[in-house]
């Protein structure tokens, strides 16, 4: 390597060989680690959308064709986590895990259920803000 007066040294100009040895040994430690993976599937989780068939075809047309693996484990995963298992699986879990009310509160126990009550002023200015943004959109 030749050296320029301020002291930095000059990039030699690539050589070609030992690139391409250097991208022959990558490309066999990539080989090496590499695992061939043909165990295919659709993915559950993902939403699917049909699609109707070619008019004419055949392989649309034959009927009880369903696997039965596929549709076990997708519907697994449309489950709800309380369905799937009896206590939480993790810690996040634990919050909000059961849903179901303490007490149930009917609508016609006052003591309990409170509804929204409109007074006259309320009434009013709801008339009011309704006025006001029908006249806003006409505009």
């Amino acid at each position: 390597m030749a050296t320029q007066a301020g002291g930095k040294k000059e990039k030699e100009p690539a050589n070609i060989v030992h690139q391409n040895a250097i991208l022959c040994e990558t490309i066999l430690k990539e080989q090496r680690h590499q695992k061939l993976y043909t165990d295919y599937s659709i993915n559950p989780y993902k939403k699917m959308h049909t699609l109707s068939g070619k008019p004419n075809s055949k392989h649309d047309s034959e009927d009880g064709e369903a696997d039965e693996d596929f549709l076990k484990i997708f519907r697994r995963a449309q489950e709800t986590p309380q369905q799937k298992w009896s206590l939480p699986q993790t810690e996040a879990q634990e919050i909000g895990w059961d849903t179901t009310p303490l007490i149930k509160t009917p609508r016609d126990d006052r003591r309990l259920h409170h509804p929204r009550q409109n007074s006259e002023i309320t009434k009013y200015m709801d008339a009011a803000w309704r006025l006001k943004e029908q006249t806003e959109n006409l505009n």
